[in-house]
Parts: C-alpha cells; sequence; structure tokens
C-alpha cells in the first residue's frame, strides 16, 4: 500500500511547482462532501464507504455495493436558504468485482437580480428592467471501481464541471480522479487522489456595453478569457472496525487532506503544501440504526486580545435503514462553526435488486 501512495504523489508533484500562479480554492464546491453520513462524520469516509456515494468520495468502494444497483440522492440549502446544494448518483454492478456510478453536483444561488440595467438612457429608474439570474457550479462524474486479489480495489473519475454566472460567464473544465483501497480483517487503508493531472477551467465571459461601462466607472477590472488550474488534493485514510458484540458495531477513520495549493489555515500549513486532519465515527445498531459524530474544520485564529487560538467543528448524524432503504441526516455546515450557521442536510440511498447479491 505504501508504493502506491508514492504513486499517486509522484503524479501530482510535478504540478506542485506552478502552484505559486494558480488560485487557491478551485473548484472548491467539489470539495464541501456529499451524502449525510459523510458530512454527519466530518467526511471521515474515504477508507469505509462502499455505497453509491463512493463514486463521489472513493470509487474504488463500488466493488464493495451490496445490491445490484443503488440510488443517492441529497438535498441541503446554506445561508437561510439562498444556496442550495444537490447531489444525485446511480451505481450498478458490472460483475463480481466491479462496477460503476454516474454522479452530479449542484451548488447554486438561484433568483439574484441584476440590476445592470435599473437605469435607463435618460436616468430614470424603471424596475421593470430588473432581471433574474442564476450562479451555479456543476459537475458530472463517471466513476468506475474494480476488486483486484488480496484485498486490493482500484478505481478512478472522469468529471466535467461546468460553472455559470447567468449569461455573463461560464466555464468549462475536465479532471481525473484515481483512488486505490486496501482491506485487511478489520483494518482499511485508502487514498484519493482528485484532480491528479490537475483541473483546467476554461473561463468565458459575455458582458453588456453597459456591464463594461460600469466596470470602468467604478475602477474595477474587466474580466479576460482564460484558464484556472485546481491543484491536485491527496486524501490519506485509514478506518477500524470494532464488533462489540452481535447487536453494535463501531467504526472509526481518521482521514487526512494534503492540498497543493498553498498556505491554507489548516492544522498544519505550509508552503506549498497543507494537511487538513478530521476524524468520524459510526455506531451501528444490527444494521438498522446508525448514530455517527465527526470532528473537522480545525483552524486557528486569532481572538480579541491577539492570541492564537485552535478551533473545531463537530458534526453529529443519524442513519435509519428499512430494508432496501437508507435515509441519513446530519447537522453540518461548510466553513467554520463561529461564522456559518450549522444546516441540516438529509441523504437517500435505494437499493435495487438487493436479493440479487448476497449480503
Amino acid at each position: 500500500m505504501r508504493y502506491l501512495i508514492l504513486i499517486l504523489f509522484s503524479l501530482t508533484i510535478f504540478q506542485i511547482q506552478s502552484q505559486s500562479s494558480t488560485p487557491k480554492y478551485s473548484n472548491e464546491f467539489l470539495n464541501i462532501g456529499v451524502g449525510a453520513r459523510s458530512l454527519g462524520m466530518s467526511n471521515s469516509i474515504i477508507a469505509t464507504t462502499n455505497d453509491v456515494y463512493a463514486g463521489y468520495w472513493n470509487p474504488a468502494g463500488l466493488c464493495n455495493l451490496k445490491s445490484d444497483a443503488q440510488i443517492g440522492l441529497m438535498h441541503s440549502e446554506y445561508f437561510a436558504g439562498i444556496a442550495k446544494y444537490d447531489f444525485g448518483a446511480f451505481a450498478k454492478r458490472i460483475d463480481s468485482t466491479s462496477a460503476f456510478a454516474l454522479s452530479f453536483v449542484r451548488f447554486g444561488v438561484d433568483n439574484i437580480p441584476n440590476t445592470t440595467e435599473l437605469i435607463d438612457a435618460q436616468g430614470n429608474i424603471n424596475y421593470d428592467r430588473i432581471s433574474y439570474f442564476s450562479a451555479a457550479d456543476m459537475a458530472l462524474f463517471l466513476s468506475y471501481g474494480k476488486k483486484l486479489n488480496n484485498g486490493v480495489m482500484l478505481g478512478g473519475s472522469v468529471k466535467l464541471v461546468n460553472r455559470q454566472v447567468g449569461d455573463f460567464a461560464r466555464a468549462w473544465g475536465f479532471g481525473v480522479d484515481f483512488s486505490a483501497s486496501y482491506q485487511h480483517k478489520s483494518w482499511q487503508f485508502a487514498a484519493m487522489a482528485r484532480d491528479v493531472t490537475s483541473t483546467f477551467n476554461a473561463w468565458s465571459y459575455n458582458l453588456s456595453d453597459e456591464m463594461l461601462e460600469t466596470f470602468v466607472l467604478t475602477g474595477n477590472e474587466i474580466p479576460q478569457n482564460g484558464l484556472e488550474i485546481t491543484m491536485p488534493r491527496i486524501i490519506l485514510g485509514t478506518a477500524k472496525t470494532f464488533k462489540i458484540n452481535d447487536k453494535f458495531k463501531l467504526i472509526t477513520e481518521l482521514d487526512a487532506d494534503f492540498t497543493t495549493d498553498g498556505m491554507r489555515n489548516v492544522l498544519i500549513s505550509s508552503n506549498p503544501i497543507s494537511i487538513d486532519p478530521h476524524f468520524g465515527l459510526e455506531l451501528n445498531f444490527k444494521n438498522l440504526i446508525f448514530l455517527r459524530s465527526g470532528i473537522g474544520n480545525i483552524q486557528k485564529s486569532t481572538g480579541l486580545i491577539g492570541k492564537t487560538v485552535t478551533t473545531v467543528q463537530p458534526n453529529i448524524g443519524l442513519g435509519i435503514q428499512i430494508k432496501g432503504l437508507s435515509i441519513d441526516y446530519a447537522l453540518t455546515d461548510i466553513g467554520d462553526a463561529s461564522v456559518a450557521l450549522y444546516s441540516n442536510v438529509f441523504s437517500l440511498r435505494v437499493n435495487l435488486n438487493p436479493k440479487s447479491r448476497k449480503i
């Protein structure tokens, strides 16, 4: 497994040298996480994911689907309902050792008023000239997982990214993810390389004469067509399953995100690589009820008296599984717990043809 991890790092090391010319947090909407189970465990999931959500988290985990096919859906709202975050996926087994998934992610703000033409050429205010637009980030994943011998699983995804701001700006991007998992008795190990060759987003702008004039009058820089590069991110995870008795089972997982786009406000901050650890656990009662918790978003901040303090974000979650239907809930947020309000996240997983595969 250690050789596999070295390969993942070697695939990205040549990209790190150019990170100074790339923006931080490019395509960051793809790092929020999907599924209430994952969010309740602070996204500490890549080693134990084994359902339709594995297409996003770790495609190698698709090999462990517990039914012939699955559907996954998630909806969440942030900032008092202003931003909507949605996910949908379909996964299907190909044979006893492989499976694929098709996943879609959208994070957007709709019905934004466009007041750039509120005042007409004569200087009159006309509210009928107000129009509305959406600012949305979307991505489509096609994922594949294959189980090899001796507990080794490999997977990968190709993804198409579309980001748009009304009719004013649009970007198209293409990226590749690669993952690997290894299971030995009650231990599970995983490595996930996102944007392993970097993801290139080609931006194009369509600004009206009125908008260009507004940019000039307000002293703002006029946007130019160009490329935005998303740097690679490596996620390493280790999990262990404890069988308490015939009714209870505990899963614990520790993950760490290695970002390569420069210094970030995380627990281990350096240039060009920063490391963001997070931990989650799940208590399983007879595969019917699941209690989850996690700690993540560990940051250092300066208090009012100038003293540096370390803050953490705790998350909690609950899951219920009835036959082929799983309903999950998480109380979480997407930023610093002291700034952004916590949000309620619900997700759904449906097993199709559950009897076609022995659990």
